[in-house]
């Protein structure tokens, strides 16, 4: 057995014991060590890397590190194995999609904007705004001798005499409590309920002159990343904000990836701890904490994810989802309470998870559509969410079909040797000089932040930018000759954004043929898939009124750069709105109004759901978006 210490740049340490020849990323997931591997250990990816301080492990220089790196000690964790003990360094950049935890600022009001925005929205089309959440303050007559009803049952009597309900249910922390409460008050209490459709359940039950918080939480689970806001379910006021990445990330950055290794022994299990115990309870102690709120004030929570992660979030085989005919264990489900899951939260807290249309079109995208009132609208709308996969829907207030397309992981970092999520260092714009080929950028973080790789937005804008001034030709392929361009031993071309010495990382930031042909087919996969949903229904992008794009790959979206490669359709760019994660947004609605629930669940029943892996015509489409911007030049003229 040897001794392999993970060592953290803050200066925390992780000892595991191994045998030799376990891989390094193996047995890091085994001691809970957080490393990014979107490939899920495929070395195809390069962005496991870690550091050999002490010791030796048995490695071989690959294409994502060079010599250089290698003689410095930087090696793959997928792609290295114990050889006796060592000392094995995880650099922030490894581990900072789970480790950058934020708490947003919402003293500036511009989170609380967006989220108000859906709300005034969401109320202009008549729903509205108010939950089933309330306190009532209720008197009991005192019991005596010849009053010897039970303490339940003199409360449940009297609350369905005050209130006009028929059904009163208390939860089993009331049931404990209740006796010494009433006593300690002279049977004059507050409860603090949930009230809905004539039946009530009381959470919580306390003294006349406490002022019981109403908590509420609101979560969007995605592949890569995970936010949430906590809410007060008196007035809808958002009380803190948190994202971080999603734990299950180690396991692989696709839905298909988690599920295989949610099949393994004990995956199901591990993947589950990974999104709650990791993910979700860490974020909600950091919210509470921020707001001086106890997480068992929280009453309500709603879960707004794709199809996968909803079945990992609840612990359910998610197995038969990537199988033939795909078909998951549920589309809603209202099984779930705080206590099935140990989220820390009141245990009889109701879970709302916003409801699935089909293997690979999840809640997100049904609380998407909630939020942006496509639903509401005569307007023809395409909405697309961008990520690991990209969701579209499409219609208006008299039909909706939605269909999904495997992009990859390339609008979030992965399959992309610069590619990073939208953290700190990461360029999320750019421009090129045609003449001179020099870049600028916006770079994420505070003024004077180093590049370290491209977000989403900024890979759009360097392809796009690089098409323009000519460097690449539709292929991807480097045409043109300069400082910037190089090209390695086998011919491979590629573009230096940023020389070592200006980076914030420790070598140059590149990007090369490689990405590019990547990220060609990630954007044909979009493009493609919006043109086949429109063609089956006999229209084209013409009849377009509006686009939503979602998706957290940055601050924005240029939308004449998606257009100028062939992403979206070539319509008039003022069609194009970015509206952020909507997923969010309509969780938050979900969570706030019952009526916004109920129309969340209509929405889902309502939409069609076209499966592109069995469409014939899918694959032609897909081949003829390999191109920059397509092989049919007259679709952007």
């Amino acid at each position: 057995m040897s001794k392999i210490t993970f060592k953290f740049e803050n200066g925390d340490v992780n000892e595991v014991f191994a045998n030799e020849g376990e891989q390094i990323l193996d047995l890091a997931k085994k001691a809970n060590v957080v490393i990014d591997a979107p490939c899920s250990g495929n070395v195809s990816c390069g962005k496991c890397k870690v550091k050999l301080l002490e010791g030796s492990v048995k490695s071989e220089i690959t294409r994502h590190i060079t010599e250089e790196e290698y003689a410095d000690g930087w090696r793959l964790a997928c792609n290295s194995e114990v050889d006796g003990d060592a000392v094995i360094g995880v650099p922030d950049i490894a581990s900072a999609f789970k480790n950058r935890m934020k708490v947003a600022d919402l003293s500036t009001g511009e989170e609380v904007k967006i989220f108000n925005k859906t709300i005034e929205d969401i109320k202009a089309t008549g729903i509205k705004v108010g939950n089933d959440m309330e306190i009532l303050e209720i008197e009991l007559a005192e019991p005596t001798l010849d009053d010897t009803t039970p303490d339940n049952t003199r409360l449940t009597d009297a609350i369905r005499e005050k209130y006009h309900v028929s059904f009163v249910t208390l939860s089993y922390n009331v049931l404990k409590d209740l006796s010494s409460v009433l006593r300690e008050n002279n049977f004059k209490v507050k409860c603090v309920v949930g009230l809905k459709n004539d039946r009530t359940v009381v959470y919580r039950i306390c003294s006349p002159d406490d002022d019981p918080i109403l908590g509420g939480l609101a979560v969007d689970i995605g592949t890569t990343t995970v936010s949430a806001l906590l809410v007060d379910m008196k007035d809808g006021k958002i009380l803190s904000k948190a994202s971080a990445g999603n734990g299950q990330i180690r396991y692989g950055a696709d839905v298909i990836n988690r599920i295989i290794e949610a099949e393994k022994p004990g995956g199901k299990e591990k993947l589950q701890s990974a999104i709650i115990d990791e993910t979700i309870k860490p974020l909600i102690q950091n919210m509470c904490t921020h707001a001086n709120i106890d997480p068992i004030n929280i009453y309500r929570m709603t879960v707004s994810a794709n199809t996968t992660m909803n079945h990992l979030f609840a612990g359910v085989d998610a197995g038969s989802i990537r199988m033939e005919p795909y078909i998951p264990v549920f589309y809603t489900t209202m099984a779930l309470h705080g206590g099935n899951l140990n989220l820390g939260i009141h245990p009889d807290a109701k879970i709302i998870i916003t409801p699935n249309v089909g293997s690979y079109v999840g809640g997100d995208i049904t609380s998407g559509v909630l939020a942006n009132t496509m639903w509401n609208s005569e307007e023809l709308t395409l909405f697309v969410d961008l990520g690991t996969n990209g969701e579209l829907v499409f219609g208006s207030s008299d039909f909706l079909m939605t269909c999904a397309c495997s992009a990859g992981p390339a609008f979030e970092g992965g399959d992309i040797s610069c590619g990073m999520r939208a953290t700190d260092g990461a360029i999320e714009a750019c421009e090129i000089d045609e003449e001179t080929m020099e870049p600028t950028f916006k770079i994420v973080g505070e003024e004077g932040t180093k590049p370290i790789g491209l977000c989403g937005s900024g890979l759009i804008d360097v392809i796009a930018e690089l098409f323009r001034c000519k460097i690449i030709n539709p292929k991807g392929k480097f045409v043109r000759e300069g400082e910037r361009i190089r090209h390695d031993k086998f011919g491979m071309g590629s573009y230096v954004l940023a020389f070592k010495e200006d980076a914030g990382s420790v070598k140059d930031v590149e990007i090369n043929e490689v990405d590019i042909d990547n990220f060609i087919r990630a954007k044909g996969a979009i493009f493609s898939a919006i043109n086949l949903m429109l063609s089956s229904l006999d229209f084209d992008p013409s009849v377009l009124d509006r686009v939503f794009v979602a998706g957290g790959i940055g601050s924005g979206i240029n939308m004449e750069n998606t257009i100028r490669i062939g992403m979206f359709p070539n319509i008039p760019v003022e069609k194009y709105f970015y509206i952020g994660n909507s997923s969010l947004s309509g969780a938050y609605a979900t969570l706030v109004s019952n009526e916004a629930e109920e129309k969340v669940y209509e929405i889902g029943r309502g939409m069609t759901y076209m499966e592109l892996s069995t469409n014939p015509s899918y694959m032609d489409e897909f081949v003829a978006a390999c191109f920059i911007p397509h092989t049919n030049s007259a679709l952007f003229q």
